[in-house]
C-alpha cells in the first residue's frame, strides 16, 4: 500500500475542487468546471495546466455541433494522487 502524501500540486485550493469534481465522474466538460468555481477560463486553463504537466488530468478536445469542446478526466495516477492527499489531510486532523 502506498503512503499518503501531502501533494502540492493538488494543495492549491481550485486545484483540489477541479480533483474533487473529476472523482466523482468519468470527465467533465470545461465549462461546468469553471461554472463550479466560479472563475475566469484563464484562472481553469491555468490550474488544469498544472495538473496536466504533473499527469494528473487528461484534456481531450472534441468537436459537437461545429464547435469544439474540451473535456476533463483524472488519469489514474491523478485519482491515486488525490486519494493518498485526502487521506493525508484526514491524518493531519486527526479522522484516521
Amino acid at each position: 500500500m502506498t503512503k499518503a502524501t501531502f501533494d502540492t500540486v493538488i494543495h492549491a485550493p481550485n486545484r483540489l475542487q477541479i480533483c474533487a469534481l473529476l472523482d466523482t465522474t468519468k470527465e467533465l466538460e470545461f465549462q461546468i468546471i469553471k461554472e463550479q468555481l466560479d472563475v475566469s477560463d484563464s484562472v481553469v486553463s491555468k490550474h488544469l495546466k498544472v495538473l496536466e504537466d504533473a499527469n494528473y488530468v487528461r484534456l481531450i478536445k472534441k468537436t459537437e455541433f461545429t464547435r469544439q469542446r474540451t473535456w476533463v478526466s483524472l488519469t489514474p495516477k491523478g485519482r491515486r494522487s488525490f486519494k493518498l492527499h485526502l487521506e493525508e489531510l484526514k491524518r493531519i486532523i486527526g479522522e484516521t
